[in-house]
């Protein structure tokens, strides 16, 4: 009981002070007379004006809402796969678990989920990744690169 006593007005005096931490050092800041004072000349290394510090939000074109983007096509590139790459064509199967595909025994991993639906004929080109964790269950994890109709 003794050492909560003690222990007690310790820590309202660490909280007290701690409220206290964001107010200053005490020394009034300066008046503010309208202008940015200045407190050294700017060196050629540092913009000057209107370039000294960019816009952080981005302006889209006029008359086109922020969220409204151009649709895109299903699928991806018709190249080739790369190195060590692969090349599936077949019709997806649902996996056991929610929302897992499979083809031909590979865990389609990615890819755009508008052409990958159960069902569907596609082929798809990709990578095999055997070392992937995922919590499908089955199939052997394939990363898809590019997706299309077959």
């Amino acid at each position: 009981m003794k050492t909560f006593r003690t222990a007690a007005p310790a820590l309202l005096l660490c909280a007290a002070l701690s409220a206290c931490g964001g107010q200053g050092t005490g020394t009034p800041p300066p008046a503010s007379s309208g202008g940015t004072p200045v407190t050294a000349s700017p060196t050629p290394s540092e913009p000057v004006g209107p370039t000294a510090s960019p816009s952080p939000t981005v302006v889209p074109p006029t008359g086109v809402p922020p969220t409204v983007r151009p649709p895109k096509k299903p699928g991806g590139p018709t190249l080739p796969p790369g190195p060590g790459g692969q090349t599936l064509t077949g019709t997806i199967d649902s996996g056991v678990e929610p929302n897992c595909l499979l083809l031909d025994g590979y865990l389609l991993v990615g890819g755009p989920r508008d052409v990958l639906k159960p069902g569907a004929k596609v082929t798809v080109t990709g990578q095999p990744q055997p070392d992937m964790m995922t919590t499908c269950q089955q199939g052997t994890p394939f990363v898809v690169e590019a997706a299309r109709p077959a």
